[in-house]
């Protein structure tokens, strides 16, 4: 079964431990609505940890993230906006996807 969306390896624990309770996506990723349920995997085999309910879908500039969105990251701003610089450099418009975590497996 293939994942409804997906996240570096890295982040798992903090899903896991619902530390981390946002994920920051381009457009391509903007599509899900509240009260989705998403089986989430791993970026680089796509196998399944857990699922995650959809709460909202809020657009957002990578210039507007504040203190709050890091800490619904588990991570400081400046490791906030580091890592999105990488993983969407140039990017002006994003969205903040805020989740609960159903279920693990």
């Amino acid at each position: 079964m293939k994942p409804d969306i997906t996240f570096y390896r890295r982040f798992a624990a903090d899903i896991l431990s619902d530390k981390k309770i946002i994920t920051i996506r381009d457009k391509t990723e903007s599509h899900f609505h509240p009260g989705e349920q998403l089986r989430v995997g791993y970026e680089d085999d796509s196998s399944i940890f857990c699922t995650i309910e959809v709460i909202s879908v809020v657009p957002v500039a990578p210039g507007d993230l504040t203190n709050d969105h890091a800490r619904q990251e588990n991570m400081s701003l400046a490791e906030l906006q580091d890592v999105i610089s990488q993983i969407y450099p140039g990017e002006q418009q994003l969205y903040v996807i805020s989740f609960r975590r159903i279920d693990e497996g």
